[in-house]
């Protein structure tokens, strides 16, 4: 198994180590009243992140793409550092992260670790990942149509997260 095949099977397991904290979560959140919001765009999220990972093995795969080291180096290093920033976020929020747009009525905004200078840093590290993780290796196709497809997921993922967190923060 080469390098970058490991890589990415490392990452779908970081994805379902994600995935079980989330079901915590989740049940944590509801326990104290909260309230899901946007779960219908939960499953095109849920597809589209599934495929990131099977375009970068199909595309490296299929269309031998080559390892560069001035391209696959640093975008390793980027990659690794969304990680990083996505499990910060994690910590940061402790249970009332999730996968999911769940929230808690009552709770005040969290304004420390990275949300002490972004609102959304955990989407910093999904954007970030979705262009590095495929071109550690030169899959460009995957990261393109990846970002592509992103990117009005993610504006309707942060306007529906924004309005949640507006109706239930105390003001």
């Amino acid at each position: 198994m080469n390098p970058y095949t490991v890589l990415i099977l490392a990452v779908a397991l970081e994805r379902l180590a994600e995935l079980v904290t989330a079901q915590r979560h989740a049940r944590w959140s509801r326990a104290r009243g909260g309230v899901e919001h946007g779960a219908g765009h939960y499953p095109v999220m849920v597809v589209l992140h599934t495929g990131l990972l099977a375009g970068c093995l199909l595309e490296t795969g299929l269309l031998h793409r080559p390892f560069l080291p001035w391209l696959g180096w640093p975008s390793l290093a980027a990659a690794l550092l969304a990680q990083a920033l996505r499990w910060w976020c994690i910590s940061t929020l402790g249970p009332r992260w999730n996968t999911r747009v769940i929230v808690v009525p009552g709770l005040p905004l969290v304004d420390g670790g990275p949300y002490r200078w972004l609102r959304h840093p955990n989407y910093v590290a999904v954007v970030v990942e979705g262009l590095a993780l495929p071109l550690v290796h030169t899959a460009w196709v995957t990261a393109a149509v990846f970002s592509l497809l992103n990117a009005p997921l993610l504006v309707t993922r942060v306007r529906c997260e924004n309005a949640a967190l507006a109706r239930a923060v105390p003001g």
